[in-house]
């Protein structure tokens, strides 16, 4: 079976009791393991598929809590380095509606060091560039290139997803464009959200967005539209699929166990052209990845809300 490495963050998610208020209001919170690379790592584990992390936290009792998380939904951790900066914490508090407010506190996750031996490994497997704050700099952002261009040189299939979080980039949105340029332009596999699709192309439909993107290089571009499903755009199909219907209470980690459950059905392809090829397969994926995100949503927290490949196929 295909192996599908993650790249990016692995953080505390300490989310607040008080649901329904702005973080303003929150007094109490709950700690849970987040991090979009790390999630989609464990999306794809959980449905029986095999998952590396590379990431980095702290030598500290949060970090040791992360890692004993990712051995418990059966992640590989061998590349997960550690440092002695304290681990990155998220502070997340939830709408009426499920949507988040949330801020950082960065800290390990910028420490990731590039493992030249870490490339053997990219041999015609999945490669998932999915950090939120793989951008900002540091090692962390050399360590992010450096695999990139490893995996194309090893023929992976590689899979992009930006991660937008407006309250990292503030007026520096520019920037953010510009870095993902490259990724986009040479990625098999982009996902999403609306935001930044409209963002990263500068259009204001999501037909329109799209085409841009693909000019750029993107192969398949999936954007992610919530309840209302998954806009599939490859250069023979433009379709939207339908999501199940739900009654949402955390959107935290339903993105990540969308490309998951892409990624684990990708993974398990004879050849990754199957999915370029075959417009009723791609279509067929993405329902069930549609459904192993709304899944996701009926659930607090993100790791802990991941559907089993049994709870998918019910």
């Amino acid at each position: 079976m295909t192996r599908v490495f993650c790249i990016g963050e692995l953080l505390i998610d300490f989310v607040a009791e008080n649901q329904g208020n702005d973080l303003s209001k929150a007094t109490l919170f709950t700690k849970k393991a987040g991090g979009a690379p790390a999630n989609v790592a464990c999306a794809i584990a959980r449905l029986g598929g095999k998952s590396s992390f590379i990431g980095c936290v702290g030598k500290d009792p949060f970090g040791s809590f992360l890692l004993d998380v990712l051995k418990r939904e059966n992640v590989d951790i061998s590349k997960v380095q550690r440092s002695k900066t304290f681990t990155t914490l998220a502070f997340v508090s939830l709408a009426d509606d499920g949507e988040r407010d949330f801020v950082f506190s960065r800290g390990a996750d910028r420490a990731l060091k590039y493992d030249s031996k870490v490339q053997k490994d990219f041999e015609r497997n999945i490669l998932h560039l999915g950090a939120a704050t793989a951008m900002l700099g540091g090692p962390l952002e050399e360590a992010y290139a450096h695999y990139f261009f490893d995996a194309l040189t090893k023929n992976s299939f590689i899979s992009f997803d930006p991660n937008y979080r407006a309250d990292l980039w503030k007026d520096d949105a520019q920037v953010f464009i510009k870095k993902c340029m490259p990724y986009v332009e040479k990625a098999h596999l982009c996902k999403f959200s609306l935001e930044e699709a409209y963002l990263l192309s500068g259009k204001h439909t999501v037909e329109e967005a799209c085409a841009m993107l693909h000019e750029i290089g993107a192969r398949i571009i999936t954007v992610t539209l919530g309840k209302d499903g998954t806009y599939v755009s490859t250069k023979t199909l433009k379709k939207t699929v339908p999501s199940i219907k739900v009654s949402p209470i955390d959107t935290t980690g339903a993105g990540d166990a969308f490309i998951g459950c892409l990624l684990y059905q990708i993974a398990q392809l004879p050849t990754y052209n199957t999915v370029f090829e075959d417009d009723g397969l791609l279509l067929a994926m993405v329902e069930k990845a549609n459904k192993a995100g709304a899944i996701t949503t009926t659930n607090y927290g993100a790791i802990i809300a991941l559907p089993t490949l049994k709870q998918l196929e019910a």
